[in-house]
């Protein structure tokens, strides 16, 4: 056996992945085409937003990493959505992206029981010696090894997919097309296609990005000057801030923007027919938002700076494949950018992506035994996204070699549990995208609670080491102290951080308890709620059930059930189209 696992992809899902087997004393291959790309910021240069800084907190309390390199690498620091509550209020920090990704590599470089290799995976060896009780399921085998472009054939017990928007990338600018995964990268050819013809269920999604112009192009004095605030980690466990902070900016689009994006629509490769996948609703290109909004006359361009020691400007709001001399022409409309010199053009890339209702909520395969499946190689999109399924795959291929039970975290638990409940059990028609507005419990998923709710889970995992556990008892019973000092003082007010009996205390710290106070009554009906669901996600359901032979069962629910296969009466409920009557059928099979 050459590995215990093998990652395939450097991005944030392989970056996290690797980084937790190796830390568990398991031998790891990261496999990535170029190392000099690990960490790469493909798109806009930040971390976190609204329920993605959640996502990222979340990460780091189960003991991940991208809060970490983002306090590194950070250059902008805000708290989103201040003026309204608690659940919906999220971090977002601007990153300086050659730090973020040189942070990155670092971090692989030095962890023990991992190694990188720059090559292609082109194919997966798989050993069919495995048999089903149910015929449906079509389970294939278990993964024992890889092929990769250059001729090398490496063992391994588990695989780990994270390829990203590589696997068979192709990009489009205007009528230019190429089989590359990012502008001027090749693509990973190969693997796609196997896992097709092996029966894999696959798609192609689209994503995009917009041009980045050069600094000194830009006058400043037309356009809306964008500060942050006070630079704070992202991280539980501080050990960085090392970067000058930087501002941001704001203009907007014109009508003459948009005369020209209408005029040149036909040469888009999206509306002139070029690209087949299916591109994000929420994070539409600039040619989509002219189009499908015709009566708005103004759109947001947010410019933000790539690094402290580079003059690219990124131009949040104008993500486009149009060619580039229509770029040039429509991003020179807008007011401050008369003068604008693209230094990168933006463009489009179409991908393959595994259907993520093949996986089950470990993030294997139910189709193959030891690969597992994070990122956008599962239709999701974003990093944060992509971080928080590579440090669940990471986790639970570590339990599999183990022989120990998955970690499963329940929608009641994490934005991380939502994520991956929603992919795995309703999954995708686009690129999924996390919105505070599909955790049903996002008044319990603040992202200042994370460390609470996970810790104990990262710890049990063996991800939090001893020094890290101490601080996070210590935090607690500091925090218990707090609580009992506001209820004996009758402090209800959430701006008073400034109380004699509280200044000795982190203000954060004391700001958490007063939030919890004041939504008291809420958060305890939730936990009512949630106490409620939880009855139903502690009935198993065995994966192999053959649901054709369920005569009561309607058509539909016998479909849907042997498809994605629910491990639980809570998943199996969660699924479109399922009605109660079927449900309730279930209920009486699995109790007996």
């Amino acid at each position: 056996m050459d590995y215990d696992c093998i990652v395939i992809g450097g991005g944030h899902a392989g970056i996290e992945a690797s980084l937790v087997v190796s830390k568990l004393g398991f031998n790891t291959l990261l496999i990535t085409q170029n190392p000099d790309r690990i960490g790469v910021l493909s798109c806009n240069p930040a971390i976190g937003g609204l329920s993605k800084g959640n996502l990222v907190r979340e990460v780091d309390a189960l003991g991940g990493v991208m809060a970490h390199l983002i306090d590194q690498s950070m250059i902008q620091y805000r708290i989103l959505n201040r003026s309204r509550g608690p659940a919906v209020q999220a971090p977002r920090a601007q990153a300086d992206k050659q730090v973020y990704q040189c942070a990155a590599r670092q971090l692989i470089e030095n962890q023990q029981h991992l190694s990188v290799m720059m090559d292609t995976v082109t194919e997966l060896i798989i050993e069919k010696n495995v048999t089903s009780s149910c015929e449906k399921s079509a389970i294939l085998g278990h993964v024992s090894g890889i092929y990769t472009a250059r001729g090398h054939q490496i063992s391994t017990k588990a695989v780990i997919l994270s390829a990203g928007t590589f696997l068979e990338g192709k990009i489009f600018i205007g009528e230019y097309d190429a089989p590359e995964g990012r502008l001027g990268e090749k693509n990973a050819a190969g693997l796609g296609s196997f896992l097709r013809n092996q029966g894999f269920c696959m798609g192609r999604l689209k994503t995009g990005t917009p041009a980045r112009i050069a600094e000194k192009s830009i006058d400043f004095s037309k356009i809306e000057r964008q500060e942050g605030e006070e630079l704070a980690h992202f991280s539980f466990d501080p050990k960085f801030l090392t970067q000058e902070s930087r501002p941001c900016w704001i203009t907007y689009t014109t009508e003459e923007t948009h005369r020209i994006i209408r005029e040149n629509i036909h040469r888009s490769p999206l509306y002139g027919g070029k690209i087949k996948g299916i591109g994000a609703r929420y994070c539409p290109s600039v040619e989509d938002k002219i189009m499908r909004f015709p009566d708005k006359n103004r759109h947001h361009v947010f410019i933000e700076p790539e690094g402290l020691h580079t003059g690219e400007m990124y131009l949040n709001g104008l993500s486009s494949s149009l060619p580039e001399a229509v770029q040039e022409q429509f991003i020179q409309s807008v007011p401050g950018l008369e003068k604008a010199q693209l230094v990168r053009p933006g463009y489009a890339v179409e991908y393959d992506f595994l259907d993520p209702l093949e996986l089950y909520p470990s993030l294997e395969s139910k189709r193959l035994n030891g690969f597992f499946s994070a990122g956008q190689t599962n239709g999701s999109s974003g990093y944060e996204e992509a971080a928080a399924q590579g440090i669940m795959a990471g986790i639970n291929v570590a339990a599999k070699l183990r022989g120990e039970k998955a970690l499963v975290l329940g929608r009641d638990e994490a934005y991380i549990g939502v994520l991956i409940d929603d992919l795995t059990t309703l999954g995708i028609s686009e690129p999924y995208r996390m919105f505070t507005s599909r955790a049903e419990h996002r008044l319990v998923l603040r992202h200042d609670t994370a460390d609470t709710r996970l810790t104990p889970k990262g710890r049990a995992a063996g991800l939090i080491n001893d020094q890290r556990w101490e601080r996070f008892q210590k935090k607690l019973n500091t925090l218990q102290t707090i609580q009992e000092l506001v209820k004996k003082s009758e402090i209800n007010q959430i701006e008073t951080t400034s109380h004699a009996d509280l200044d000795a205390f982190p203000a954060e710290w004391v700001q958490r308890v007063l939030l919890d106070q004041k939504y008291s009554g809420y958060i305890e009906k939730e936990k009512r709620i949630i106490a409620r669901n939880s009855k139903m996600e502690q009935v198993k359901l065995d994966p192999g059930m053959d649901y054709h032979a369920i005569k009561s069962l309607s058509m539909e629910a016998k479909e849907k059930f042997s498809a994605i296969r629910p491990l639980t009466i809570g998943q199996a409920a969660r699924i479109p189209g399922i009605r109660q009557g079927d449900i309730a059928l279930l209920m009486v099979l699995a109790r007996r």
